[in-house]
């Protein structure tokens, strides 16, 4: 039998707090193939992936490459055993040239300074020999996302990386840059290459794997080939139910307006249109979607949206029900019954070192059920939080757990408890459900859907095109500040079509995108 070119024997991680990140896993590579990893959040993936990296160390069992037992206390241990790791948040330097982000840490020298003459050469060359086509001399931050990727995956080979971790690759990538990274991985993996493909997208799992291990609690539910399992199947182990993949949405009931967005345009410091004369409107009881690649003016727009952009920089109309907030503060639009999912939930969603019962009240401490005008009210915050910790499937120790210490995806459930509990009029959801298993997902979608019911609106921001598909009852596609397609039909649009907007290569006319906006008016 062919010794593996990795394998985890019993592993398991207790960490001080007590908690078990894994328990008793087996995990192997064979060299020269994809392999999936896949769990809920909280199952103990990472801090699986963490231990190959040398990020972490096992409490027990053993790690062996081409059946040597390693100890791999560093992630400098792991590149020199020719395993990298290409995170899900980039790690690289906006204004650094491709060629500089690829030499970073082992920089040829010329005299005192950096040789870059010799850092292009070195990429040209890595990059001739994977046919992973990039510009040495372009600026990261002038990149695209799936440019991007390929930078980092060019600088863990250009380290001699025979074994790559690729932690959610496709999470911010339309279906044709996902196919090009497909092919590119292809290629690796018939260079020998041994890819570790960690994702929450079983048909992109079902799509390039070769096998699959799936981890539930911590622990190892088995490994399938891929072509042997179905998506059901595979969610089924995962979450240890079976998860709904489409939903029975309740026939179209919206009502007035909520938020109206008339003719907004906003430029950065240097006058370059960021937004360019954006208009549609979002009504009770409706999910308006907007899809675009990374870096088109949705970002600009959920600031202004919620208060995160009062510079004077925007020109237009904001109006949430009758009231103008393009300048107003986050309380005053708070009070106008506006919540917000942010795309960021370490950064700007929560605070790690405050508890879960904190952090469920920290939007709206100040009500009156909460707040006796002096004192917090300790009952109400304890019995508030201990059901939206039921009612979300919340996996903690208990409501004064610190956040920071949950996985990922139940920090995200958090998030999403607060901001759905407060019943809002209008819900801001940026990436609600990135990163998160399909178990979340779908639990997360179906309180989406039930404020929907409840004449919430809600304004949808998502890099998953299945979920804007799914479940918006119009879908909005910005392409460089602007809106090149408005479709009142969204489920009768496939991924790829969508795609073609998404990169500009397709657009509607403007009148059509302006007599839609009129049609829905109430």
């Amino acid at each position: 039998m062919e010794t593996p070119l990795l394998e985890m024997r019993g592993i398991t991680k207790v960490y001080p707090n007590g908690v078990v990140a894994n328990r008793d896993v087996n995990f192997s590579l064979r060299a020269g193939e994809i392999h999936a990893l896949a769990g809920e959040n909280g199952a103990g993936k990472s801090t699986l992936m963490k231990m190959i990296f040398g990020m972490e160390e096992p409490s027990e069992g053993e790690i062996y490459i081409r059946g040597e037992k390693t100890r791999l206390l560093s992630p400098q241990d792991a590149i020199d055993r020719g395993i990298g790791m290409v995170h899900q948040h980039f790690m690289l330097v906006p204004s650094f040239t491709v060629a500089e982000n690829m030499v970073l840490g082992m920089e040829p020298r010329k005299g005192l300074g950096i040789h870059y003459a010799e850092a292009v050469r070195m990429t040209e060359d890595t990059a001739r020999k994977y046919n992973l086509a990039v510009d040495p001399k372009a600026k990261v931050e002038d990149l695209s996302v799936g440019m991007k990727q390929k930078v980092e995956i060019l600088k863990a080979l250009l380290r001699g990386a025979q074994i790559l971790i690729l932690d959610e690759p496709t999470a911010v990538l339309t279906p044709q840059e996902t196919e090009e990274l497909f092919r590119e991985l292809q290629q690796l993996k018939e260079h020998g290459h041994t890819i570790v493909f960690i994702s929450h997208k079983l048909k992109e799992v079902k799509a390039i794997c070769d096998r699959i291990t799936i981890l539930r609690g911590g622990r190892s539910e088995g490994v399938f080939q891929t072509s042997e399992v179905t998506e059901q199947e595979i969610s089924r182990l995962m979450v240890g139910r079976d998860v709904v993949l489409k939903y029975d949405k309740s026939k179209l009931n919206m009502q007035a307006p909520v938020l109206t967005v008339e003719n907004l345009s906003v430029n950065d410091s240097q006058g370059r249109a960021l937004l360019n004369n954006i208009s549609f409107s979002v009504h009770s009881g409706q999910i308006v979607g907007i899809a675009g690649v990374e870096g088109n003016g949705q970002r600009e727009l959920m600031d202004v949206l919620t208060g995160g952009l009062r510079s004077g920089a925007s020109r237009g109309t904001v109006r949430v029900q009758d009231t103008e907030i393009r300048e107003a503060n986050i309380l005053t639009i708070r009070n106008l019954g506006v919540s917000y999912i942010p795309e960021d939930r370490m950064s700007q969603g929560s605070a790690g070192e405050a508890s879960i019962s904190d952090n469920l009240i920290s939007t709206h401490y100040r009500s009156k059920t909460l707040n006796n005008g002096v004192f917090l009210r300790a009952s109400k915050i304890a019995s508030m939080a201990a059901e939206l910790i039921e009612a979300f499937k919340i996996r903690c120790s208990g409501p004064k757990q610190p956040i920071g210490m949950l996985s990922g995806g139940n920090m995200q459930k958090v998030v999403v408890a607060r901001e759905c509990s407060a019943n809002p009029k209008l819900l801001i959801a940026e990436q609600p459900t990135r990163g998160v298993d399909v178990g979340a997902a779908q639990l997360i979608h179906e309180k989406l859907l039930e404020l929907r019911e409840n004449q919430g609106a809600i304004v949808l921001v998502s890099a998953d095109l299945n979920e804007v598909l799914e479940i918006s009852d119009r879908l909005l596609v910005m392409y460089e500040g602007e809106i090149v397609a408005d479709m009142e039909d969204p489920s009768s649009l496939s991924e790829e079509e969508l795609g073609l907007y998404m990169l500009g290569i397709k657009r509607q006319e403007p009148q059509h995108i302006r007599r839609t906006m009129n049609d829905v008016e109430v």
